[in-house]
């Protein structure tokens, strides 16, 4: 009778016992699942936006009032991170402060940056009277303000660039890390540009550097304006209805409503500018 060592029987078992088979090898053990996380990691672990969300959907009134508390805390730790932040507003340079204020400090690391990404520099080259350039030079000081942890800084476009055309102005130039990440040249020229398309072309280039803070303001923001505009939907549907309800009796239920005349958008030429600074 063939022996198979390699089997856990009774009788290998007393073979073993008087030495004639080796011992069994150990058996690896599978290790333990870890531990569940428990609320308190959970929440500790969580984004201002995930503390938000867990709050609403929460049953249990305890663990709502420990969200919402640390919600607030870790909030207004956001908020006076911000403050304490190294900008916030536009600084104006001359054409001799450039490489320093620009090129130099976009290579600049903030302290609590263990990424080493550089400092995100957005100059503006401006004009002043000229209707765009004024404009945008609001949304600018807005941006500024809004986002302090990126240096703004504005310098008079043909200062910048000898003869500079005003063709080219407003101009929009974006650096991190010593190096152009983005170039707008004539913004405004083809149409009123509104500071959110601005805002979303620089937050598209990495340059701004944006907040805990920041954005779960913004999307405490977005719920209030959804909630009124479902609030509006509701109105609507109801004041439709009893409109046509109205309109029936005079037959003018089915009357063709006007066209919306308007003519075609006009193309702009938002072309980049290769200017040497």
């Amino acid at each position: 009778m063939s022996i198979n060592p390699n089997e856990d029987t009774e009788f290998n078992d007393a073979l073993r016992k008087h030495g004639i088979l080796p011992p069994l090898e150990p058996k690896e053990r599978t290790p333990s699942p870890p531990p569940s996380p428990t609320f308190d990691d959970l929440i500790n672990s969580s984004t201002l936006a995930e503390l938000q969300r867990m709050g609403e959907v929460t049953k249990d009134d305890e663990q709502e009032r420990a969200i919402e508390s640390l919600r607030r805390h870790r909030l207004a730790q956001a908020r006076r991170e911000d403050h304490a932040a190294r900008f916030g507003r536009v600084y104006p340079i001359g054409r001799e402060d450039y490489t320093r204020e620009v090129t130099d400090a976009s290579r600049t690391d903030a302290e609590d940056d263990d990424n080493e990404r550089g400092t995100g520099v957005i100059c503006f080259l401006y004009k002043d009277g000229l209707p765009r350039s004024d404009r945008t030079f609001n949304h600018i000081r807005t941006l500024a303000a809004k986002y302090p942890r990126t240096k703004f800084v504005s310098i008079v476009g043909d200062k910048c660039i000898p003869d500079l055309p005003d063709s080219r102005v407003p101009m929009i130039i974006v650096y991190r890390k010593g190096e152009i990440r983005n170039q707008i040249v004539a913004w405004g020229a083809d149409r009123n540009r509104e500071q959110e398309e601005l805002e979303a072309i620089l937050l598209m280039s990495g340059t701004l550097d944006v907040s805990e803070a920041s954005l779960m303001q913004h999307a405490e923001a977005r719920d209030r304006e959804d909630n009124l505009s479902d609030e509006d939907e509701d109105f609507d549907e109801d004041y439709s209805t009893s409109t046509r309800s109205r309109l029936a009796t005079t037959g003018t239920v089915n009357a063709r409503a006007p066209k919306n005349i308007r003519g075609p958008a006009r193309k702009g030429d938002d072309s980049d500018s290769d200017f040497d600074i």
